[in-house]
This record gives structure tokens, sequence and C-alpha cells, in this order.
């Protein structure tokens, strides 16, 4: 007997990373080395008080039965108190935040409160594949606005069609941005919020990689833009700050009704965040941040090493300001996918082709700072033998 699927999953693309991780065992089963550079996944232990934290709370009854639906209020009140202390906007604990199974679950949900059938969404590429794929699902129309060099990887406002900003309802912006590892200044946020007050857009900020930057820079919120918190709401993630993906903690912030909204979906589709994870969720939003600045020192060495290894190559690669990623454009001759197939089949190294984030990403693929220096200097010589 076949079961046809719902219309909406037709709509969708396999899911890029899945589809990365399908092809990367297909070469490991042939005996091959491989150096993987694709999924933005932390190499390193989430930090010791944070497991230990988890542990004390999981032995503690209270944690084992059905959470609140919003989560935690010391959780949120926390949280709330860090975006005090880091960016400087003030959250009502109570309206203003909401615990999340990690971001990508948020960002998924999102659309399905405050998108109709036929809604536009004008959505970043290239970018985190959730944005284009929530917003099929909930009978949104994506509307792609390039990020391009020149541009410095912002989206050009101006450059939105009239018919498509005419019918849209929701913008996203994501800065430090997934994959090109460009930076938002203060400037361009208060572009963006002019510009949502003016068109009567919702504006959804990803802000899951503010806390890993370099160099003496500190990425800003979108909220801290005055009348951003009119118009918007920011996602955040404690995945890759404190190296706990697996653990599927985050929180949203912001306009209190769009946090509502969101908080209504959650209610009618998961149970949310485990008590015992938020608690150490509080451990790793509370703690001496040492373990913070420690991995951002990680990362920078191992930027540093990729980026003067591929400049040496002749690749016209930038070091990236933030973000654990490095944007590198292909050489001469080599579309996205070739360059990715050549890198997988010749040297044994997964990358991720820039066109699966989108269209405007062709021409690039993503590296993932997600091995050791030594790794990534091997990779670099394997890259030399190709002779490109």
């Amino acid at each position: 007997m076949t079961h046809e699927r719902a219309q909406r999953l037709q709509l969708l693309p396999p899911y890029l990373f899945k589809e990365i991780d399908r092809l990367r065992d297909q070469v490991r089963q042939r005996g091959v080395d491989i150096i993987d550079l694709g999924v933005g996944d932390p190499d390193q232990p989430t930090p010791a008080h944070v497991i230990e934290a988890l542990c004390r709370s999981a032995q503690d009854p209270a944690t084992h039965k059905y959470p609140a639906y919003s989560g935690l209020s010391r959780f949120r009140e926390v949280a709330a108190d860090w975006y005090g202390r880091r960016f400087g906007v003030k959250l009502d604990a109570a309206k203003e935040v909401i615990t999340l199974i990690g971001s990508k679950e948020g960002l998924a949900h999102f659309p399905l409160a405050f998108i109709d059938p036929g809604d536009v969404v004008l959505c970043p590429s290239p970018a985190y594949p959730v944005y284009h794929s929530s917003t099929l699902m909930a009978g949104g129309r994506p509307v792609p606005m390039p990020l391009l060099k020149q541009n410095g990887f912002l989206p050009d406002l101006e450059a939105i069609p009239k018919e498509a900003l005419s019918r849209a309802k929701v913008i996203i912006i994501n800065y430090p941005n997934n994959p090109t590892a460009a930076v938002a200044d203060l400037a361009f946020y208060r572009t963006v919020v002019d510009f949502a007050h003016r068109h009567k857009l919702i504006v959804v900020s990803d802000a899951a990689y503010t806390e890993m930057a370099y160099d003496g820079f500190k990425p800003p919120s979108f909220l801290e833009v005055p009348g951003a918190k009119e118009v918007g709401i920011e996602f955040h993630s404690l995945s890759k700050t404190y190296n706990m993906t697996g653990w599927r903690l985050g929180f949203a912030v912001g306009n209190a009704e769009l946090v509502a909204g969101l908080g209504q979906v959650k209610s009618q589709i998961d149970s949310g965040a485990f008590d015992a994870v938020q608690l150490a969720g509080i451990a790793a939003l509370t703690f001496d941040q040492k373990c913070v600045a420690d991995m951002t020192a990680l990362y920078r060495e191992r930027r540093d090493v990729l980026v003067q290894g591929l400049k040496g190559l002749g690749l016209a690669v930038d070091a990236p300001k933030a973000t654990f990623y490095v944007w590198c454009p292909c050489p001469t001759g080599l579309t996205s996918a070739e360059f990715t197939t050549r890198l997988l089949n010749e040297c044994g190294i997964v990358s991720t082709p820039g066109n699966g984030f989108g269209a405007a990403g062709e021409g690039y693929v993503r590296f993932a700072l997600t091995v050791d220096k030594g790794r990534l200097a091997e990779a670099v010589g394997r890259l030399a033998q190709l002779g490109l």
C-alpha cells in the first residue's frame, strides 16, 4: 500500500545537512579518512559546570513532571537579565521571553502563528534552510533577499520587488550570519526597524551567533534599536555558545504579542523543554563566562589556520569577524556543487555547497571550524593537491 505524503512535504527539498551526511557516509564506507567541515556542530564538550547542574537537577523528582509551556519562570528571568547585561535591552520576563527547545524549533514554529496562506516572508538568501521550509509549511510564500558580497552580505531592502513587499508580513534577518559569517551594525538594524515600521512588517532576528566573535568585535542585538521591540522578536540559542547543540535549549525575546503568538503554537505542539535542561541553562548563563572566551579563542586560532591556508592557495577568502564558519569563494570555473563534490571525493573533506543555502549562495562553499588546528592544516594540504 502506498501512502502519499501531504502536499506541503512535496514542496520541500531534501534537508541540506541530512543529504550531506548521506554523501559523507558513502565516501567513508570506501575507507576514506574524512575531515568533516560540514555541519556546524561544536566538537568540544559542554562546560563541566553545566553538566554538573544537569546531573543535580535530573536527580530532583520535581523536574520529572511536565514543564511549563513557556518555560521555567527562573530561566526566563535569567535570560532577561542576560539580555540586560549583554545588550542593555530591558525585558519583561513574564511577557517578553519564552523558552525554546532550541532556536530551530522556535524559528520553525513562528510562521504558524503569523503567516496565512499566500502571505510573503522575506527570507535572506543564502540562509539557514529552516526560514524557507517553515514558511512553506505554514502556507506562506518565501521571497529571497539576495545577500551579496558587494553589499557586505546585507540585504538591499530597496531592491525588494514592490509586488512582494505589498504582500509581505515578515522579514527575517540573521547576524552574525550563517552561512556567510557577515556581521551587522546598529546602523543596519536602524534601517531595518524603520523599514518594518513603514511597511508594517514583523522582524524575525536570528541571533544564535552573537557570542562567537573575534578581534574585539561585539555583535549588537537588533533589539538595541529604539522601536525594535514594537515590530520584532529575536531568537537566541545556547547551542553554539556553550557547546549544547544536543541539549536543545534556546529562547526568544521581544514584542509581547509575538512571543505570545509563538507560545500559543508551541502549547498545541510540544510540552516545553525539560526543566533539568533549563536549570542547566541557568548555570550556563549565570556562571563565569570564561568558558565562552576560551572557546572564542580556540575558534579564532582555527580561523586563522584555515583562512591563511586558503589564501595561500589563491582563494579570495575573508577572515570572519564572527561565527565559526568560513565562506569561501569557489575556484574559477567550478560551481558550488562541483567544488564540494571534488573536495569530498578527491580530498575526503566535507563542506557545504553555498547554493544549498539558496540561489544567491552559488559560487561559494561553507567550511565549519569544528575540527582541531592540525586537521585544518591537513585539510589545506589535501586541497593543495587538487592543483586549483
